[in-house]
């Protein structure tokens, strides 16, 4: 069963448990009634949200990803499951004893697949697409050469078809709108990898002390291009879009709910993450050399 994302940002609202049930209240009212076991990431964005502590340790019982934003509307924590999988002691002994040459050949095919669909997100017309494409099939382990910069130099000034586009976290439209759906994107990738029993906090190359979720950082670059083509479509559709509304942010959303194929799945890309992560958890044991990963 695919799992829900709740979005909490337009009113202040109280939330609660109640038999298994987030509830949600406003003014006192019970406007929403969801089956926590149902949810499989709730984003707040709302400071006027207040909870009973039972919502917390509720959701995370069901495998839910928890995201809170700050006043700019940008993440700001994040809660995830600390016991997820039958067999977790073992898949983070894999995961710890993994050797430097499998972390970075993992990581060479991460990046080769964030550069083709770089390029296929741009579209075979553009200026930078062969460039793009030869690049990807320069990656070596560990991309010590950092061709992933390269791609991004060549990606982002075309990324908006019309005019040339500069990606800065604090920029302007359509930043914005990448930032959302990355962050969305990360949350529910994070969610997979807690559910395949792995630590989220240990990368395979993001490696900073203060992130507590490098994995889901490296996980995440092959599935940011699925955010990227989102964001062209919207913009394609209404330009530069300076305000997250309810309907933009449900568009960003939705992107989770997409079909992806990966490997020989097809289906929705909110459980097509699980097999990506259960694929890693093969190669750091030895049973898989490949990362099953998306194609756009």
């Amino acid at each position: 069963m695919i799992k829900r994302i709740v979005e909490i940002s337009q009113n202040a609202c109280r939330l609660s448990v109640k038999y298994g049930q987030l509830i949600i209240k406003q003014d006192g009212v019970e406007v929403s009634k969801i089956p926590c076991e149902d949810i499989g990431v709730l984003l707040v964005d709302n400071p006027a949200v207040s909870y009973t502590h039972s919502v917390f340790t509720e959701l995370l019982k069901y495998g839910a990803g928890v995201v809170f934003c700050g006043a700019d509307h940008h993440p700001a924590g994040m809660l995830t499951p600390v016991d997820s999988h039958s067999t977790q002691t073992e898949r983070h002994r894999y995961q710890i004893e993994a050797k430097e040459p499998l972390k970075k050949r993992l990581w060479q095919q991460i990046i080769k697949a964030k550069i083709r669909h770089q390029a296929k997100v741009l579209g075979s017309d553009s200026a930078a697409y062969q460039g793009l494409m030869a690049l990807q099939t320069k990656v070596r382990s560990g991309d010590p050469d950092n061709i992933q910069a390269q791609a991004s130099r060549k990606f982002w000034p075309c990324f908006m078809q019309h005019e040339k586009f500069k990606r800065d976290f604090d920029g302007g439209a359509p930043n914005n709108l990448l930032n959302y759906g990355y962050m969305v994107m990360r949350a529910a990738v994070a969610r997979a990898i807690c559910s395949a029993g792995l630590l989220p906090s240990l990368g395979l190359h993001h490696r900073n002390r203060y992130n507590s979720f490098c994995l889901a950082d490296d996980l995440h670059e092959p599935f940011r291009g699925f955010v990227e083509a989102k964001v062209r479509d919207i913009c394609s559709r209404h330009g530069a879009v300076e305000e997250l509304g309810q309907d933009v942010k449900a568009e960003l959303l939705s992107v989770l709910y997409d079909e992806v194929a990966i490997a020989e799945y097809k289906g929705p890309l909110m459980v097509g993450l699980h097999r990506t992560a259960a694929s890693l958890v093969r190669c750091y044991s030895g049973e898989a050399k490949r990362l099953d990963l998306p194609e756009i």
